[in-house]
């Protein structure tokens, strides 16, 4: 009797092959991503990139406001002017003290009351709330208060003083008074506003760190110093980046102070920003105020590199440690 022959495994039974998908399906896959963010390009190109260009071109042409189709070359005349005009170089200065005036004591302020909404308090947010308020409100109806606040012979600020005995200040001629004036409507606005980003800031540190630090023998103070403040170093950039901005492209402020586009009798508080609508809306030449505004752009380039600089050298120090 012959053997059986050995039975075969059978082989598994194979899965049909997915459909390749049509060229016009690859094709979709390839470009969707970019008709998805084409929208937001294609609004910044029509409303940020053609008008920057296109103020970059006006500036090396002069226009006057009543006759904007007709202009005539000048190369860099409105820049060389702009170097040879006194109200320019006192704009500048004043958009500095202003900025300095403004930006240190609102940062200081707002690290501080961060610090106190970053611990158990009672009611904390309704305080977070209420810091929001002044961010919140209308630049003219805050602007209009604190001009009445300021007031020379009925000012409310200036009854306080008389109260210590100091005589009144004219807030509104003197110049470093109205700089002081404009720089308190400033830090009123902003304050709570960078209060909430320091306090976000500090939420994001690890607590454990807090606890080591205190299990060593650190009082509040050195936790703040060494441990809150190294951690909030990308945080204090950032607020400080977007202030020196805000500082830079100040507006509405001392415009609304005294109502004048010339900051003042003697111009002591006018900002770039005004001297940039003096020039294209008062005396009508807007080949200067373009010439304005890109020096606006070129001193806003230069702060936020100089603080990149400063944040990548300090990152490599901390890396190499």
């Amino acid at each position: 009797m012959t053997p059986a022959a050995p039975l075969r495994p059978t082989p598994p039974p194979t899965r049909p092959s997915p459909p390749r998908p049509s060229t016009l399906r690859r094709a979709w896959h390839k470009v969707s991503a970019y008709a998805y963010v084409a929208p937001f390009f294609s609004l910044f190109a029509a409303f940020g990139l053609f008008p920057l260009l296109y103020t970059a071109y006006v500036s090396l042409h002069r226009v006057e406001l009543q006759t904007p189709g007709d202009m005539q070359w000048r190369g860099l005349g409105n820049y060389t002017a702009l170097l040879g005009d006194e109200f320019f170089w006192t704009s500048l200065r004043n958009t500095f003290t202003i900025g300095v005036l403004s930006t240190v004591p609102q940062l200081l302020m707002a690290l501080g009351l961060a610090h106190l909404l970053n611990h158990e308090l009672r009611g904390r947010t309704f305080f977070r709330t209420v810091m929001l308020l002044p961010y919140a409100t209308s630049v003219a109806a805050a602007t209009l208060v604190f001009a009445q606040l300021y007031g020379r012979d009925f000012g409310l600020v200036n009854q306080v003083l008389g109260l210590v005995g100091i005589e009144p200040v004219d807030w509104q001629t003197g110049t470093v008074a109205s700089q002081i004036a404009v720089s308190s409507i400033v830090v009123w606005r902003w304050t709570g506003y960078n209060a909430l980003i320091y306090l976000a800031g500090m939420q994001s540190i690890p607590h454990e760190l807090h606890e080591a630090a205190e299990m060593d023998g650190a009082s509040r103070w050195r936790q703040f110093f060494h441990v809150t403040l190294p951690g909030l170093r990308p945080t204090i950039l950032f607020t400080v980046v977007v202030s020196t901005i805000g500082a830079t492209q100040l507006f509405g402020e001392p415009l609304l102070f005294e109502g004048s586009v010339s900051g003042g009798i003697s111009h002591q508080y006018q900002t770039l920003g005004l001297y940039l609508y003096e020039q294209g809306w008062g005396f009508f030449h807007l080949g200067r105020a373009a010439a304005v505004a890109w020096v606006m752009f070129l001193l806003i380039l230069l702060v936020v590199g100089v603080n990149a600089v400063i944040g990548s050298r300090r990152a490599r120090k901390e890396a190499g440690r």
